[in-house]
């Protein structure tokens, strides 16, 4: 188990924070900046669970989520292959976690009413909150793409969970809406013509 006794130690007042191994990086560092906005998804879920009172199974899912979460997080702290005499193996994302994710979309969305138009965020406080942790969770893949692209070693898992998971918000966020019927739609050009502005 990880013990923190000190909240605050002042190594990071240079601008730069210590990763699982390796040198330090500066706080700016893209691998930083991915487990960091891991790290924001994280408490958007959070703040989504203050409304899943009366779906217990959802709130359930969103806590085994959260915890995953972190797996990314110290997945995406932790550069570079481990050392094959070492006593433990790094903390990684594996399939079958993202495999979860993939059987909790299927069986979700089984229960929707069929989209016939792009989804607004809103409709219940559970859904605009899901749908704020999607949008992050969005911004977080796209920061381990980027970070793949720089360091290969990067694990893949950790992109294909971040992925899963946004699409896995988004079901959710429909099923807070009344499994789609209180859905707020996008009506292409429902503001009126913008040309005659």
């Amino acid at each position: 188990m990880v013990k923190l006794n000190v909240i605050y130690t002042k190594t990071g007042d240079d601008g730069t924070t210590g990763l699982v191994r390796g040198p330090r990086r500066p706080k700016y560092d893209l691998r930083v900046e991915a487990y960091g906005t891991v790290d924001e998804a994280n408490a958007c879920l959070g703040q989504a669970r203050l409304h899943t009172s009366g779906m217990p199974r959802i709130d359930m899912l969103l806590s085994r989520i959260q915890n995953d979460l972190f797996d990314v997080g110290s997945d995406l702290a932790t550069p570079g292959a481990d050392d094959p005499a070492a006593e433990y193996p790094s903390l990684r994302v594996r399939a079958v976690q993202t495999a979860a994710l993939e059987s909790a979309i299927d069986q979700y969305n089984a229960t929707l009413a069929p989209l016939t138009s792009f989804v607004l965020p809103g409709g219940s406080p559970l859904a605009a909150t899901l749908h704020l942790a999607r949008t992050v969770t969005r911004r977080a893949e796209r920061i381990t793409v980027e970070l793949a692209a720089a360091e290969p070693d990067t694990n893949p898992e950790a992109i294909r969970y971040l992925n899963r998971l946004s699409d896995l918000l988004f079901v959710l966020s429909r099923v807070a809406n009344g499994n789609g019927s209180r859905d707020v739609l996008w009506v292409p050009g429902g503001n009126g013509d913008q040309r005659k502005r």
